[in-house]
C-alpha cells in the first residue's frame, strides 16, 4: 500500500482544462497514481495506509505566491500560518528590489534600515549570510537544520545590488561600477536567483536609467531568468512606465514579469484596458511576460516611500536629516502636495487615502488605523506635520495602507491569460494589509463563487500552473503522476479569506489540507510542526 490516498477528489489540476473525480495517491513526495472516476469505473480502487474523504471537496495544486515579502518571516516564524493556511506552498522573494543578499557588513545594516517597514529590523534573526547562495542555504536550513514552512524563490534585489555597489548616490554608475553589478548579479543567478527584481519607486534602486537596467537584464537574460520590476509610476505615468520595462526587457532578450500590475490613483480609473492592448501588442510580436496582482484594492508599502527620490538620497539617516531640517522639509511637503513626489506616483498625496498600518514604535500606536488626515484634525494640526512627526519619531519604520485603487482595474486585470496571484503581504505591522493572510481564498471565495469573475479551473490555473511556468518548474504547478505533491484540498462552497481589514490576521476557512512536498503542513485546518519547505532554486 501507498502512503496516503485521498479517495473521490474534485480535482481541479491547474491546467485550466475541466475538472475531474479521481482517487490520487501519494507516496515518497509525489503523486504517484490518478485514478479517474475510480468508483463509477467499478475497477480495482487504490489503496494506502491514510485515507482522506475527499467527497465534494477540489484537489489542486499548492498556490504559488508570486510576490511574497516572507524573507525574514520564513526564518523567524516556523509556523508561517499566514501563508501555509492559505494553501501556498512556494513563494517568490526577494521582491521591490530590496532584500538581504548579496550584502556586505554596510549595506545589510543599510537594508536593514530601508525596509524595517516590510520585515521588522530583525533583532531576533541571526544573520550568517552575506551572499544570495549563503541565503538559500540559510533558508534550506530553516529551523533546527529541518527547514522552512513552505518552499521558497528568491529574486537577486537590484536596488540593494545598487545599494552595495554605488550606494545611495543619485547618480549614473561608473562602467566599473556597472560590472561589479552585473558580476553581483549573475553570482546570484548562478547561486539559484530565479531573476531580478527591482522597485523603481524605492531608493537607491529608483537611481538606475533604462540603460544600466537593460545591461543587467541581459545578464539575467543569460541565466534564463526573468525581470521583475516594480516599476516607476503606478498613477500619473503608469501606462509609461509599463511600455518602458516592455521595451527595456525586449531589448535585453529578457522575460518580464510585472510586479503587482495594478492601475491606481483617479488618473487611471477605468483605465486597465489600455494596460492590457499594450501588453497583448507585446506579446503578439513575440515578447514573454507574465504579471502578478492581489484581489484587493488598496495598496501596501512604508510611509517614507512616498516621499521624493532626492529626499532619500545618502540612505536612511540622511532622509531623517532632511525631516528634521525646517526649510527641506517644506521641500519635501511641496513636492508631495503640490507637484507629485516620484515616490507617490506622481500624483499629489491625498492624505485622507494613507492609513497608517503598522508602527515599530509601540508609543505610536494611536496613529494605527487612522489616515494621516484623520490623525492630523485630531491634533489640529495639518497633514503634512502628522507625517513628518510620525516619520521622524518611529525612524521610518512606519507602514501604510494606500487607499487608491478601483475594483474594475482589479476585476480586469486579473481575466488576463498572463495574469498570476501575488499577495504582496506585508506580515508586520498592527493592522497589516488583509492581502497577507487572504489573497488566494479571497480570489476562490469573492472571484470564483460569489462574482464569477473566473471559473474555478481558470482561477486555480492563474495560482498555480501559470507561475509554475514562469519559474520554469519542471514537476510543480499541476496535479501529474510524478508531480510533487505540493496539494491543497479545499471546499469550495465555503472557502473564504478570514481575514478583513478590521481582523487582518483572522486566517481563512474551507481549506481542511495542505501539503509540502507530500507532507501535512495543514492538517484538519490546523498547522502541523512540519516543515517540509526548501529553496527552489534556478536550473535545480
Amino acid at each position: 500500500m501507498d502512503d496516503l490516498l485521498f479517495r473521490d477528489a474534485e480535482v481541479v489540476d491547474g491546467s485550466g482544462d475541466p475538472s475531474y473525480r479521481a482517487d490520487v495517491v501519494v507516496a515518497d513526495g509525489r503523486i504517484t497514481s490518478i485514478v479517474k472516476e475510480a468508483a463509477a469505473a467499478g475497477c480495482q480502487r487504490p489503496r494506502a495506509r491514510r485515507e482522506i474523504d475527499a467527497e465534494g471537496l477540489v484537489l489542486a495544486p499548492g498556490f504559488i505566491d508570486m510576490h511574497a515579502h516572507s524573507d525574514l518571516a520564513l526564518l523567524r516564524d516556523p509556523e508561517h500560518t499566514a501563508k501555509a493556511a492559505q494553501g501556498v506552498t512556494l513563494e517568490v522573494i526577494g521582491q521591490d528590489g530590496l532584500s538581504y543578499a548579496p550584502v556586505d557588513d554596510r549595506t545589510l545594516e543599510e537594508v536593514r534600515r530601508a525596509i524595517t517597514g516590510w520585515n521588522g529590523y530583525g533583532e531576533d534573526v541571526d544573520f550568517t549570510w552575506r551572499s544570495v547562495g549563503e541565503y538559500l542555504d540559510r533558508l534550506d536550513h530553516g529551523f533546527d537544520g529541518e527547514g522552512i514552512a513552505v518552499n521558497a524563490a528568491y529574486l537577486v534585489p537590484q536596488g540593494t545590488v545598487r545599494m552595495l555597489v554605488v550606494g545611495w548616490e543619485d547618480r549614473e554608475a561608473t562602467p566599473g561600477e556597472l560590472d561589479r553589478m552585473r558580476e553581483q548579479v549573475a553570482a546570484g543567478l548562478g547561486e539559484g536567483a530565479v531573476g531580478m527584481s527591482s522597485g523603481l519607486t524605492y531608493t537607491p534602486g529608483m537611481y538606475a536609467k533604462d540603460a544600466e537596467l537593460t545591461e543587467l537584464c541581459r545578464v539575467v537574460a543569460s541565466y534564463g531568468g526573468y525581470y521583475c520590476p516594480h516599476h516607476r509610476s503606478y498613477g500619473a505615468g503608469a501606462l509609461q512606465a509599463y511600455e518602458e520595462m516592455v521595451t527595456l526587457t525586449r531589448e535585453a532578450g529578457c522575460a518580464l514579469h510585472l510586479a503587482h500590475a495594478t492601475m491606481n490613483f483617479g488618473v487611471n480609473e477605468g483605465r486597465a484596458p489600455e494596460l492590457l492592448a499594450l501588453l497583448d501588442d507585446a506579446l503578439a510580436a513575440g515578447a514573454d511576460i507574465s504579471l502578478d496582482t492581489y484581489p484587493y484594492t488598496p495598496g501596501c508599502t512604508t510611509l517614507v516611500a512616498v516621499l521624493p527620490s532626492w529626499a532619500g538620497e545618502g540612505g536612511p539617516e540622511a532622509v531623517l536629516a532632511r525631516l528634521r531640517d525646517d526649510d527641506t522639509a517644506e521641500r519635501v511637503r511641496h513636492h508631495l502636495e503640490v507637484v507629485g513626489s516620484d515616490g507617490c506616483h506622481g500624483v499629489p498625496v491625498e492624505w485622507d487615502t494613507i492609513e497608517i498600518s503598522g508602527v515599530t514604535d509601540p508609543a505610536l500606536s494611536s496613529y494605527v488605523g487612522r489616515t494621516i488626515a484623520r490623525s492630523a484634525k485630531a491634533h489640529g494640526e495639518e497633514p503634512w506635520v502628522t507625517a513628518r512627526r510620525l516619520l521622524v519619531e518611529d525612524r521610518l519604520g512606519s507602514t501604510i495602507l494606500q487607499h487608491v485603487g478601483h475594483e474594475e482595474n482589479v476585476r480586469t486585470i486579473m481575466r488576463h491569460r498572463v495574469h498570476t496571484g501575488g499577495s504582496d503581504g506585508i506580515l508586520r505591522g498592527d493592522k497589516p494589509h488583509p492581502r497577507a493572510y487572504g489573497t488566494f481564498p479571497h480570489y476562490l471565495g469573492r472571484y470564483v463563487r460569489e462574482l464569477g469573475v473566473l471559473s474555478l479551473e481558470e482561477c486555480v490555473a492563474h495560482l498555480t500552473s501559470r507561475p509554475a511556468a514562469r519559474l520554469r518548474l519542471a514537476d510543480r504547478g499541476l496535479v501529474r503522476e510524478g508531480y510533487r505533491a505540493d496539494l491543497v484540498l479545499f471546499d469550495p462552497a465555503t472557502v473564504a479569506a478570514g481575514s478583513t481589514y478590521e481582523a487582518p490576521r483572522t486566517l481563512p476557512t474551507g481549506i481542511p489540507h495542505v501539503l509540502v512536498d507530500g507532507r501535512f503542513v495543514i492538517e484538519d485546518g490546523r498547522r502541523t510542526d512540519v516543515l517540509a519547505g526548501r529553496t527552489i532554486r534556478r536550473g535545480a
